[in-house]
């Protein structure tokens, strides 16, 4: 697996991948067995964000198995409503002992696994990876998870170590909070 920033050229593969696991594709029962994505990214926006460097894709020889996002927050000239609401909540979320407004960080997510790859370690290598890349250029990867979503919340709290900051809510929606350091001595189990 090649785990490497996403090109151009991969944008309708990704628009596929994400369509293929958006919340309104999915029953319930897919919703709560695989876990989801929302948002807009299509095609467009997805070849954006690649030449922005924002992306980081799973290949396997051509074959697109997983997505990942890797922006910092000054990457989003107009960040959607949650991501507004995440940054308006930076005071009230800490990150040991300091407020995230103190904290450079890099927003990871969203994160989406071809069905064919579920199971085989490509949401590891790929929240590995994003370690990696953002090492130096942050100090903390923030993730925010709908908390509908308990296959995502799973992975990433129990699977992959990431901290509960907080949450924050948009409507009827609320979302937890979730960090990772990016310097390996303050990782568990490094």
């Amino acid at each position: 697996m090649d785990y490497r920033h996403a090109v151009a050229t991969d944008a309708p593969a990704m628009a596929e991948l994400f369509a293929a696991n958006h919340y309104d594709a999915l029953t319930e029962r897919q919703r709560a067995e695989q876990g989801f994505v929302q948002g807009a990214f299509d095609t467009d926006s997805l070849r954006s964000m690649a030449e922005h460097g924002t992306l980081l894709v799973a290949d396997d020889d051509g074959h697109l198995a997983g997505l990942l996002g890797l922006a910092s927050p000054a990457d989003l000239p107009t960040p959607p409503p949650p991501i507004q609401a995440l940054l308006a909540a930076q005071d009230s979320l800490h990150w040991q002992g300091h407020s995230l407004r103190s904290t450079p960080f890099l927003l990871y997510g969203p994160v989406v696994v071809a069905a064919a790859y579920r199971g085989r370690g490509v949401a590891r290598g790929l929240f590995t990876t994003a370690l990696r890349s953002a090492a130096g250029r942050a100090d903390l990867l923030i993730a925010f998870i709908e908390l509908s979503n308990q296959t995502s919340w799973r992975v990433h709290v129990n699977g992959f170590g990431m901290t509960p900051l907080g949450e924050f809510t948009i409507g009827s929606r609320t979302y937890g909070v979730v960090g990772a350091s990016t310097r390996p001595d303050a990782r568990p189990g490094t």
